[in-house]
């Protein structure tokens, strides 16, 4: 007989779409919407609802870098190799490892970025190749989550405000973190676009963020590429999220943000993945 002071195992509800924007002849973006346990890997939809009782979930977004072709396959690369520690990871977090989690998602951000490091110097035509790469990994209480570039993961709990997770890894982001650059002269820097650490793409020392956040039925995450952030402030981020316009409100989270995102500018690929754990009914 079920306890009945024990409360049901969290669900997840995700939307995700990406955009190539209005100018660009091809889209460098990819995102990534998985389930795994100890054994297998499933690939999931753009939308869908589970329950976090017999498996964990990631989610990501990875914007490739390096012209021609090789950008686009820089970020599939990203997302493709997330696969194989996964299930070993599942396995540690059931056995109540999860203090490993640190190493696990650095272990797989190294291994990518050596990947591509190896791709760039065998092949003229990925020289320079490179990719961003956001991730978020959830468990039954817990959002681990690893990243490095200027893609973003957000928070937005069922009680307060929308908060940006990750560290733009860029000159501009450091000024914007140190109160030197408010958002709007953050967005308007000649050098916003600049990284300092990323996939691959020459850089011979990474040191991606991690983290974790403990989530409540009611929050929300966003994963997004900067695509999105160039065509949507911070507030306006929230707003569709949390409270969309009646015109928009049949549509997933993710479609209202990446619509609204290249009306708005579309001079970038535009990706947006959207996670919330409902409140219980």
């Amino acid at each position: 007989m079920e306890n009945p002071a024990t409360p049901p195992p969290a669900r997840l509800h995700w939307s995700a779409l990406t955009d190539r924007g209005r100018f660009r002849a091809n889209n460098e973006d990819a995102f990534l919407a998985l389930a795994f346990d100890g054994h297998e890997v499933r690939y999931l939809g753009k939308t869908g609802q589970a329950s976090l009782a017999g498996a964990d979930y990631v989610f990501a977004v990875s914007d490739g870098m390096g012209g021609a072709k090789s950008g686009e396959f820089a970020s599939r690369i990203a997302v493709d190799r997330i696969t194989r520690l996964l299930p070993r990871a599942f396995r540690m977090s059931a056995a109540g490892l999860a203090s490993g989690f640190n190493d696990v998602l650095t272990e797989l951000f190294l291994s990518i970025h050596a990947d591509l490091l190896k791709l760039g110097s065998s092949y003229d035509e990925c020289s320079g190749m490179g990719a961003t790469l956001s991730l978020g990994w959830f468990t039954p209480e817990w959002m681990y989550f690893a990243h490095l570039g200027d893609s973003r993961i957000y928070y937005l709990p069922h009680s307060g405000g929308l908060t940006q997770l990750t560290h733009d890894h860029s000159h501009v982001g450091a000024l914007r973190r140190s109160g030197q650059l408010n958002e709007r002269e953050a967005r308007m820097h000649p050098r916003r676009n600049a990284l300092q650490q990323a996939l691959g793409a020459g850089h011979q020392f990474v040191e991606p963020h991690i983290g974790a956040v403990g989530h409540q039925p009611g929050d929300r995450f966003l994963i997004c590429s900067d695509g999105l952030i160039d065509g949507l402030w911070d507030h306006h981020l929230e707003e569709l999220i949390r409270a969309p316009s009646s015109e928009r409100a049949g549509q997933s989270a993710a479609q209202r943000l990446v619509e609204e995102a290249v009306q708005a500018s579309g001079r970038d690929n535009t990706t947006a993945v959207v996670i919330e754990i409902p409140a219980s009914a």
